[in-house]
C-alpha cells in the first residue's frame, strides 16, 4: 500500500556572533568543514557538518553546496550531513566533455565508499533529485531512504512545463553554434546540454528502487505534477508530496515545513509496506 500526501567532524556551531548579530556559515566555501576526495578521476569537494547517521545532500544543475544553506543547519543537529559539489559544478572541476546523470550517481556511490559509509539517507533537489533516484537504482544498498524534489526522468515537455521547456530549448539551440573561448563557457554549455538531452530513464526502471522514497514537487513546479506522480507510481515504497503554493525551490520556499516533514519521513515508518 502506498500513500499520497498533498499539501566525521565534531559538532560545529552554525552561527557566528559578530558584533551582537548572527552570521551564517559560508556553506560551499567553508575551509573548516571542506575536504576534497579523489573520486573516479576528479577531485570532489565536500563539506561535513554534525554527527550521527549519514545524510547526503545533492544539489541542482549549476549549483553547489550553498543551495542547501536552508537545509544544513536543521539536519546537522540530527545527522552527519555530507554536502558535495557534483561533477563539473561548484568547486568540483571536470574538464572532460561528457557528463551524465548516471556518471554523477556513480560518483556519489564512490564518495560514500571513500568515506567508509555503507549507506546514507539522501536528499536530492532538481538535478540532484534525478541523481538521488539513479543512485538508489544503480547502487540500492547505498540508500536508506531518499527524498527527491523537482526531478524528471525525461528531458521533454511531457515532464517539464511546456512554457519552461520551450524557453530552455531556445537557449540550448542558440548555444549550439557558439564558439566557447573559456573553460567556464564550455562548462556551462556542458551543463545546459545535460538538461536538454537527459535524463532518459524509462519509468519502469524505477521499480529497482527498493528503499522508502518521498517524491516531492511544488504545485506550480517547472516539473509537472503529472510527471512527478508518475515517478511516484513506479516506485514500490513511495510517498508523493505535492506542496501547495510552491514552485521548483521547495526546500527554500517552504523551508521549515520541508525540513520538518522530511525529518519525520526519515524517522517514522509512516506505512507498513509489507
Amino acid at each position: 500500500m502506498k500513500k499520497i500526501i498533498i499539501g566525521s567532524l565534531q559538532f560545529q556551531l552554525f552561527v557566528l556572533i559578530v558584533f551582537g548579530q548572527t552570521k551564517a556559515l559560508p556553506y560551499g566555501n567553508n575551509p573548516a568543514a571542506g575536504k576534497y576526495f579523489e573520486v573516479r578521476g576528479i577531485k570532489m569537494y565536500t563539506e561535513v557538518y554534525g554527527e550521527g547517521k549519514p545524510l547526503l545532500l545533492i544539489h541542482g544543475n549549476g549549483g553547489s553546496i550553498d543551495n542547501f544553506a536552508a537545509t544544513i543547519p536543521y539536519f546537522s543537529k540530527r545527522f552527519k550531513v555530507i554536502a558535495a559539489d557534483s561533477r563539473s559544478q561548484g568547486k568540483t572541476k571536470d574538464l572532460h566533455d561528457s557528463l551524465s546523470f548516471e556518471m554523477m550517481a556513480d560518483d556519489f556511490a564512490a564518495l560514500l565508499d571513500l568515506m567508509h559509509i555503507d549507506s546514507a539517507y539522501v536528499i536530492g533537489w532538481s538535478d540532484g533529485g534525478i541523481n538521488a533516484l539513479l543512485l538508489a537504482m544503480r547502487h540500492p544498498g547505498k540508500v536508506i531512504r531518499l527524498v527527491s524534489s523537482g526531478a524528471n526522468m525525461t528531458p521533454d515537455s511531457s515532464a517539464i512545463r511546456p512554457a519552461n521547456w520551450i524557453e530552455d530549448q531556445k537557449t540550448y539551440e542558440s548555444g549550439k553554434n557558439q564558439t566557447f573561448t573559456t573553460e567556464n563557457e564550455r562548462n556551462n554549455w556542458k551543463l545546459s546540454r545535460l538538461d536538454r538531452l537527459q535524463p532518459n530513464v524509462p519509468l519502469t526502471e524505477l521499480k529497482k528502487i527498493q528503499c522508502p522514497s518521498l517524491i516531492i514537487c511544488g504545485d506550480h513546479d517547472i516539473i509537472t505534477v503529472e510527471h512527478t506522480a508518475a515517478i511516484y507510481a513506479h516506485i514500490p515504497k513511495a510517498y508523493l508530496w505535492v506542496i501547495p503554493n510552491s514552485g521548483h525551490s521547495t526546500l527554500t520556499e517552504h523551508r521549515d515545513e520541508f525540513n520538518q516533514f522530511v525529518f519525520r519521513f526519515f524517522k517514522e515508518p509512516f506505512i507498513n509496506f509489507n
